[in-house]
């Protein structure tokens, strides 16, 4: 029987993440190309809104739930993620050969593609860590959160290399997928609150920066690779969800928000994997009419953060109809 309050944190998560790719994605239009910035970068005081969009802890706590209770098999579970792959790397395969062959600048065709495939290192991680689940099913999640803080005193006490903080990709996130595989076990206030403590610690005297998601030019990323200050603030991010779950599964019992959010668990992973193709494509459309604010221009000010919010709609519509437009085509090669 599918838990609601599950599906619903799943819903949340994902919506999230899009939204926070589209907040602090920006295009800026300038001489014939597109450069890739973030209204953090040129508006650090924006920090804590990142607090608010970086709902990836989410994703492996809501992994390590099901991956928990599932008797799918995992090679079915494992075909679900890549699915959409193989038609995205299609489409852009085209759209590169096309920008080029139309005189596109190299660069700015770089930074499309990038933009657009960067977020996928989610997918491998996620299924490493789900075929990884007998292995870890009984592992305490403290263990890998002192991999992660080993990792970083390695890095920043001791001056070890830069590589070696690429381990804390698979020890940071099996931190919420190990707290999903045994949530029952734990207290949501505590993890909040522990979590929430040891996150204002790492921020306000560790060094670490406020922002979780990564910020352009920055000397320093809470993501990339992810850092003691992003395992903690997964663990409160967990804290807060497990708290949430009963009045959750109380909420999808209401028809229309339980609609809602089948719908979005249904196309989870071809939302994740195409909303910043969205993004490019509504930038591009528009382009023609003329650099446009929270669209093409510098996020230099508190009003391109306005009109970005003003946007969203029409990146929302362009996801939903691309996703129409492949199912359509997918029936017509059914048949």
């Amino acid at each position: 029987m599918r838990d609601r309050g599950i599906d619903a944190l799943r819903a949340l998560a994902i919506a999230g993440v899009v939204c926070g790719h589209w907040l602090v994605t920006a295009l800026v239009a300038d001489s014939g190309t597109i450069r890739v910035t973030s209204p953090l970068k040129h508006l650090p005081e924006l920090a804590p809104a990142s607090w608010l969009f970086q709902t990836m802890a989410l994703f492996f706590l809501v992994g390590g739930m099901v991956a928990a209770r599932s008797t799918t098999p995992l090679r079915v579970r494992l075909l679900r993620l890549v699915r959409p792959l193989p038609a995205l790397a299609g489409v852009w395969a085209v759209v590169v050969v096309v920008l080029l062959a139309c005189g596109a600048d190299p660069g700015t065709v770089a930074a499309l593609a990038k933009l657009v495939w960067a977020p996928l290192w989610f997918l491998p991680v996620y299924a490493a860590l789900t075929a990884a689940t007998p292995l870890v099913a009984r592992l305490h999640p403290g263990w890998p959160v002192a991999v992660v803080a080993a990792v970083d005193v390695a890095r920043f006490v001791f001056g070890a290399p830069g590589w070696i903080g690429w381990i804390n990709v698979g020890a940071a996130w099996l931190v919420p997928f190990c707290v999903g595989l045994s949530w029952r076990r734990f207290d949501g206030r505590m993890l909040l609150l522990a979590g929430a403590v040891a996150t204002g610690v790492l921020i306000t005297a560790g060094g670490y920066p406020a922002s979780m998601v990564g910020v352009p030019g920055a000397a320093l990323s809470n993501q990339s690779p992810p850092t003691l200050a992003a395992v903690t603030f997964g663990l409160a991010q967990a804290g807060a969800a497990l708290l949430l779950l009963g009045p959750l599964r109380g909420l999808m019992r209401r028809p229309a928000l339980w609609g809602v959010v089948a719908a979005v668990n249904l196309a989870a992973m071809s939302v994740y994997v195409w909303h910043q193709t969205a993004l490019v494509v509504v930038t591009a459309l528009v382009l023609p009419a003329g650099p446009l604010a929270g669209l093409h221009t510098v996020p230099g000010d508190l009003g391109w953060v306005a009109a970005r919010l003003a946007w969203l709609p029409l990146f929302a519509l362009a996801l939903v109809a691309g996703g129409r437009l492949r199912n359509l085509l997918c029936k017509g090669v059914g048949r």
